[in-house]
């Protein structure tokens, strides 16, 4: 099983990547979050040529944020300065809208924008909807070497849901699976497996990518210690950020879905987010910090208990197990999200991966 790194993207994210390769790292996703994170392409840039091996993903484009032509180009330019190193994560989003106030897109959006951005990719001249109109469009001069168009830029889909899974069978694609809750991993793997043999492919040729945040616990320290509450609150506390928007679900959530702990953090966080400012945009507070650090004010509510239960904090040998089980079960990679304020993360998981 590969080990790679999930980064809240800045403009200097290479320094991490750098460190990550030399490590033993063999992957680096950088979110695609415009309007909280540094521009994805700049940072993937600066790292390709910073470094020699790590496979470098977009985690993950969303398709109405960079229309289809702009996105291969980018990828296409990428893979000029890292050959056959890049690979293309989408999704139908989640922070990527919200920092705006969206909804996610369609899955048939999804569908039809990876599309036309492999075919791009592939030399090809697809048909393209947009501004009403249907067009041909392609890669004018990829002779020329501007950009790389040999060298394999693989698909992996961003996917939660079951549809969202079947969608990834449909294209044969490989799977970014976000393990927020370490419980939740195996029946999701189920049904991916399920949906990939309906579609009658080789499990053989399923491509699973796991993403974990949380912290590595040392001896006697506490779930909800300041340290833990760096490192590892921030992931804890997506499922709330996302849950407090009531407006953007697609379907209401059951009550007594979640344990007490949670229960509890996101009562105490809706009072908060009910008293956002501006009133009739509070997603733009809502997501200050997303899956980078702890607002003050959330310090408090991120528990230990609620650390613990959603996110991937416990000692290294429990940590490792679970890993294994994940390799077992067959995952083909597994990443971690590293915070840019604190660097040591990266030693202290890969002293988990390489004891794997």
């Amino acid at each position: 099983m590969e080990y790679g790194i999930a980064l809240a993207t800045q403009a200097d994210s290479w320094k991490l990547v750098k460190r990550a390769e030399e490590l033993g790292y063999t992957a680096a996703g950088f979110f695609d979050t415009q309007m909280l994170n540094a521009d994805v392409f700049v940072a993937m840039a600066a790292a390709a040529m910073q470094t020699k091996r790590i496979k470098l993903v977009t985690n993950v484009l969303i398709p109405s944020n960079r229309i289809a032509p702009s996105a291969a180009c980018a990828l296409a330019s990428l893979n000029a300065l890292a050959p056959g190193r890049v690979e293309f994560g989408v999704s139908t989003g989640f922070t990527g809208r919200r920092t705006m106030g969206l909804k996610r897109i369609k899955q048939a959006d999804l569908r039809e924008y990876i599309r036309v951005t492999q075919a791009l990719l592939r030399g090809e001249t697809p048909e393209w909807d947009f501004e009403g109109k249907r067009r041909k469009i392609r890669f004018l001069t990829p002779e020329i070497g501007a950009i790389n168009i040999k060298d394999e830029i693989p698909l992996f889909i961003s996917a939660t849901g079951p549809r969202a899974r079947g969608l990834v069978a449909e294209l044969g694609a490989g799977w970014i699976c976000p393990l927020g809750r370490a419980r939740s991993a195996f029946e999701a793997l189920a049904d991916m497996k399920a949906k990939w043999q309906a579609a009658r492919r080789n499990l053989e040729d399923l491509h699973v990518h796991g993403e974990i945040g949380g912290a590595v616990l040392r001896d006697g320290e506490a779930y909800g210690s300041e340290r833990i509450k760096d490192e590892a609150g921030p992931s804890a506390m997506l499922l709330i950020h996302d849950l407090v928007e009531e407006e953007m679900q697609d379907r209401a959530v059951p009550s007594g879905a979640f344990p007490p702990a949670f229960t509890a953090a996101f009562e105490k966080y809706k009072a908060l987010y009910a008293r956002m400012e501006p009133a009739d945009a509070r997603y733009l507070a809502n997501h200050v910090g997303h899956l980078m650090f702890l607002k003050p004010e959330e310090r408090a509510l991120c528990t230990g208990d609620l650390i613990r239960d959603f996110s991937w904090t416990a000692p290294k040998a429990e940590l490792r197990e679970r890993l294994k089980a994940l390799k077992e079960a067959g995952f083909s990679r597994v990443s971690v999200q590293i915070r840019h304020t604190r660097p040591s993360m990266l030693e202290d998981w890969w002293d988990v991966f390489e004891s794997v």
